[in-house]
């Protein structure tokens, strides 16, 4: 299947089976801004909790807070957003469709990348065992001439970012021959910034109001509250302070779904450090995020660690964790050395003195700052872009069938069991209504006697339900019951007695946690 086709599928389902909505859709919609269904809401919640264990409660020196999303303005001109928060923006004269410049010139070099890759594809068909990759991408004339053009491409594309020379960045999109994807041509307007903070207004009555922000990310809740926790909390260097909540960014081109939106989540954790073991920390942070993301059981081939071409003026490393999605590599966490930048302007712009003693050292400095950042919504749609299969089933009878099934992790499944009498008399139900009411005090569960069994099984493969068990007529005399397992979808008989045992230990968050 293509990989947009399969993108149109999963978009297409996540409405279908309650995940994902187009917000405002009674009205024909909003652009870039979503609701999460019933599903959506429960599969969302259960990664923040992965997350929020694996940073907070498995860290004794990370705690969390929760900030509001008002801030004072002066927060915003401290932090550089109000000066430097901006992207990069140029238009295409033919189809009116507007395009981040510095997007399209990074999808032209991974269409080079990928140049690169089938060569080496074709060429370990063609020698099998005997290839060396090595010597081959260092001596074949097209891998040569593809790499050669990503060096200097990347060169030229550092350099006007860091410059914020956008004449050049236009005229890199021109050298290359951009076309634009909807019109195919060239036909290019000069390329522009555009700040993305949304702004409003905070008092009720006018001209007494004053000009305030949604914040565009959650990381300055963490540094203004900085003293506060650090005192409060008695934290010792090293230390980190964890948060969840929504971000906002009037993006204008804001597609890819979920991907880029103009409201979203981010799970942020800032780690305060001593001067000049930043980057110690740095790399330690890279490599546990790096296992968080591989503990959920996804394929290493799926991830890969990019670093940055431009360093956020903050920064001085910066990489991101990148995830494959249909519409290929993509940023899913970034890891950010930030130096004390951040606290150091706080200082500055509140006049107050924010800085760490310590008692090793008997001596005080503004601590440096090590970011994760991950996107909560682009979490969710790389379980998904992963989880997401269609399947061609093969019966006792030779016969095939269809199913779709999205094959989501266990412990962050939005139902983790699902409760069926095989037929609704002969006392079924009521057994099921019984063994349903053991099972809510732990899980989040659904009862289903609607249709077949086999339509109801396909109905909870799309939902994405680990578990289904099946009440049938010996149940009521050697109280056990089936189980079905949805990946293998094989079924074994177990008691009653030992259903709730088993379904915590296979949808137990503590075995993703084990694994990091």
């Amino acid at each position: 299947m293509a990989q947009d086709e399969l993108f149109k599928n999963i978009i297409a389902h996540t409405k279908e089976y309650g995940y994902i909505f187009q917000s405002s859709e009674l009205y024909d919609g909003l652009g870039a801004v979503y609701d999460y269904g019933q599903y959506g809401a429960e599969l969302k919640n259960n990664i923040k909790q992965y997350w929020w264990k694996a940073m907070v409660q498995m860290n004794e020196n990370i705690v969390g807070i929760d900030s509001a999303i008002f801030m004072h303005p002066t927060v915003w001109k401290a932090s550089g957003h109000v000066d430097a928060f901006n992207d990069p923006l140029i238009d295409n004269k033919d189809s009116k469709k507007r395009y981040r410049a510095d997007v399209l010139i990074e999808e032209y070099r991974e269409k080079l990348n990928q140049k690169i890759e089938k060569e080496v594809e074709k060429a370990q068909k063609r020698f099998g065992d005997s290839f060396d990759k090595a010597t081959f991408v260092s001596t074949n004339a097209n891998v040569l001439r593809y790499q050669s053009e990503i060096d200097t491409l990347t060169k030229r594309f550092q350099a006007a970012l860091e410059n914020s020379n956008l004449e050049d960045l236009k005229q890199i999109i021109i050298d290359c021959e951009i076309a634009c994807p909807i019109s195919g041509t060239k036909n290019w307007t000069e390329v522009r910034q555009f700040n993305l903070m949304f702004g409003t207004e905070l008092g009720s009555v006018a001209g007494d109001s004053s000009t305030i922000y949604l914040r565009p990310e959650t990381a300055q809740g963490i540094f203004v509250n900085y003293l506060n926790v650090q005192k409060t909390g008695r934290m010792r260097i090293p230390f980190g302070i964890a948060q969840i909540g929504k971000a906002f960014r009037n993006e204008i081109v804001a597609r890819q779904f979920i991907f880029r939106m103009r409201e979203f989540e981010q799970m942020e954790m800032q780690f305060f450090v001593k001067p000049g073991e930043e980057m110690k920390w740095f790399e330690h942070w890279k490599t546990v995020r790096r296992n968080w993301h591989l503990a959920l059981g996804f394929s290493e081939k799926r991830y890969r660690m990019h670093d940055h071409d431009k360093l956020a003026h903050y920064a001085n490393a910066a990489t991101d964790i990148e995830f494959e999605f249909p519409f290929g590599f993509k940023e899913l966490e970034g890891i950010h050395s930030r130096t004390d930048f951040d606290l150091s302007q706080h200082q500055t712009f509140s006049g107050k003195k924010i800085q760490y003693f310590d008692n090793e050292l008997n001596e005080s400095y503004v601590p440096y700052v090590v970011e994760t950042s991950v996107g909560l919504d682009r979490t969710f749609l790389s379980l998904l872009s992963n989880a997401y299969a269609e399947e061609t089933i093969t019966k006792e009878d030779g016969s095939t069938d269809q199913r779709v099934v999205l094959k989501i992790p266990a412990p962050l499944a939005p139902v983790k069991v699902t409760v069926m009498p095989l037929v609704k008399k002969d006392g079924l139900p009521e057994l099921a209504r019984e063994i349903l009411k053991s099972l809510q005090f732990e899980h989040n569960c659904q009862y289903d006697e609607k249709d077949s069994i086999g339509k109801r099984y396909r109905r909870q493969d799309a939902i994405g339900t680990p578990f289904c068990v099946t009440v049938d007529h010996d149940s009521l005399t050697d109280q056990k019951v089936t189980i079905r397992h949805r990946d293998s979808m094989l079924q074994e008989r177990v008691s009653i007695s030992e259903l709730e045992k088993i379904i915590s230990y296979q949808v137990s968050m503590t075995r993703l946690l084990e694994k990091l």
